[in-house]
């Protein structure tokens, strides 16, 4: 079995005009590199950076299975796909609970961004392809193809200026090439950035916490 530490979710780094990056934060300086590749950029959703595999439901670290009351619903996903996914690890955000925003258009509460198997993070036609056969949703796309650098950055002050396509304020944006790469090369590959005044929760977040309301529930 592969070390936690290759298991977990890696730290994804900022763009340098990312307006929420903070001290501890890790930020790509040559981030310009990722503008060589056709990119799919997608809406960084407030939630619980989650992983499903054929073992159980993770939080980030995968330290251990994740048994918190606001996992309950993807425990509901691994119930029904669990068994089907061999080595694929299905990563997305977990919603069920409120965090900082409070969406008023969600339809589920589990919204895929990933997808590795092995040491290989899918591309993005091939999560599509799997979200579809698993019937899970895909996290809002914002836009897909290629971008200069002019380009790029109005393109994510769009999204800011309208906000989430789930409803309400917008997190941010995660910009990923659109071919598959391998693990070595995630900090290059993917890169976000993160509205200013960004709310981290904590210990008192989570003896309060509160559920979501789906738009249809």
């Amino acid at each position: 079995m592969a070390e936690l530490t290759t298991e977990k979710y890696p730290r994804t780094h900022h763009f340098p005009f990312s307006e929420g990056a903070t001290n501890d934060d890790r930020i790509n300086s040559q981030w310009q590199s990722i503008l060589q590749h056709e990119l799919v950029v997608t809406e960084k959703l407030d939630g619980e950076n989650t992983c499903i595999k054929s073992n159980g439901v993770y939080a980030r670290s995968h330290g251990a299975v994740n048994r918190n009351p606001w996992a309950r619903p993807i425990w509901d996903i691994w119930e029904r796909i669990g068994h089907s996914l061999g080595d694929l690890h299905i990563f997305g955000e977990n919603m069920y609970a409120i965090h900082s925003i409070e969406y008023e258009n969600m339809s589920q509460y589990f919204y895929v961004f990933g997808m590795r198997d092995g040491q290989t993070w899918l591309s993005w036609d091939e999560i599509a392809d799997y979200a579809q056969v698993l019937e899970l949703v895909l996290v809002p796309v914002i836009a897909k193809g290629y971008f200069d650098e002019k380009k790029l950055k109005m393109e994510i002050e769009q999204q800011q200026r309208n906000g989430s396509q789930l409803g309400g304020t917008s997190e941010g944006v995660v910009c990923r090439t659109a071919a598959s790469f391998s693990n070595d090369d995630f900090p290059n590959s993917v890169l976000k950035y993160v509205r200013k005044n960004h709310v981290q929760t904590d210990e008192h977040w989570t003896r309060n916490w509160k559920k979501a309301t789906l738009q249809n529930g």
